[in-house]
């Protein structure tokens, strides 16, 4: 298997600038305009794609205000109906065409995560590069195959999944379709959620164990840890994004606004070039500062025939003289001609060694 992915034209994968995915998810205010504007901001922070979500509350779940079909967990979501919440969170389908014409004119690609068979063949026939699957249908071994089939990329989040989850939603994706190009992102599935439990050690072992591009569906809060992620080896960076968080809305709390990520991107380049490959050579910037390196000088008058010895001779800076290893070799011997303070020592002035005929 190859550890890459092709993504609407470019490569994602080692050696490779991640791919940073803005997440509009339920930031889209339930207007088609504000979701056009984000949109907008997406690209104008630098963004190198956007997601959706492909969805409708029937398609996910029932509608009833009872548990277990109530929000129970600590967050923004806490007690509301798992269904009133889906209505408010979707993209309607009707304005996916549209949306996917207006990222394409801004030349910004848009994805999107299916829910359901439905929602597959609507992505697949509006052509989207990718197919996400989320973290919590990783376990949804039927959808995971139909979405393979379509022979678009699978972009995988790994929230919540146990080492055999993950390993039955990728053999399920390469059993639908051996040559589906697949990448697996780490996620915590809490909303916000710990910097303490990214645990982003796994991005290594996820690459290995399943030959894979990997990288971050990412819920902390700010860039530290997305950033922190390109270091050690993702390929993908995936933020949910909104115009403001104080427009409020069911993702808004962990949401970046259009100056966080654009701050996120250039870290995010930054990291990148840092990076650079294994090297123990001069940089290019480093060439001017080797001319004040330590290097041997004459640290009191030396007559000709005078011996050198660790009281006339130091290493002291600048570099213009012999490197200091070089100082046992040269106490002991004698000066072949008078040497002021403060010059530099070359072998032309270190003669034999005192005693010697």
């Amino acid at each position: 298997m190859s550890r890459a992915i092709r993504f609407a034209g470019r490569t994602v994968g080692p050696g490779h600038p991640a791919l940073i995915v803005a997440e509009m998810s339920a930031n889209h205010g339930r207007s088609l305009e504000h979701a056009e504007r984000v949109l907008r901001a997406a690209k104008d922070a630098g963004a190198d794609a956007v997601k959706i979500q492909t969805y409708t509350p029937d398609t996910m779940t029932l509608d009833l205000a009872r548990p277990p079909f109530t929000v129970e967990m600590a967050g923004p979501w806490r007690d509301r109906t798992l269904y009133d919440l889906y209505a408010e969170a979707h993209t309607p389908w009707e304005w996916h065409p549209r949306l996917k014409a207006v990222a394409d004119s801004l030349d910004l690609p848009l994805f999107s995560t299916p829910f359901d068979g439905a929602a597959v063949d609507l992505l697949d026939a509006l052509g989207v590069p990718a197919l996400k699957i989320a973290s919590f249908e990783l376990v949804d071994l039927d959808l995971v195959a139909r979405a393979a089939r379509t022979g678009r990329p699978l972009i995988v989040s790994t929230g919540m999944a146990s080492l055999e989850e993950i390993g039955d939603a990728v053999a399920a994706a390469r059993g639908a379709r051996a040559d589906v190009a697949i990448a697996l992102l780490k996620c915590t599935s809490a909303y916000p959620a710990p910097v303490a439990e990214a645990n982003l050690r796994t991005l290594a072992d996820l690459a290995e164990r399943f030959d894979c591009v990997t990288g971050l569906s990412d819920h902390t809060l700010g860039s530290v840890v997305a950033v922190t992620s390109v270091a050690l080896g993702a390929n993908i960076v995936e933020k949910h994004f909104c115009l403001s968080r104080a427009e409020g809305g069911p993702d808004s709390a962990f949401s970046m606004e259009p100056a966080e990520l654009a701050a996120l991107v250039a870290d995010v380049r930054a990291a990148e070039a840092a990076l650079g490959c294994v090297s123990y050579a001069p940089s290019p910037a480093e060439l001017a500062s080797r001319q004040y390196r330590r290097s041997l000088f004459a640290v009191a008058p030396i007559a000709a025939g005078e011996v050198f010895t660790r009281e006339n001779v130091r290493a002291i800076r600048p570099g213009a003289g012999l490197a200091p290893k070089h100082l046992p070799e040269v106490v002991g011997r004698r000066a072949t001609r008078d040497v002021e303070r403060g010059t530099p020592l070359s072998w032309g002035l270190v003669g034999a060694e005192a005693g010697a005929t």
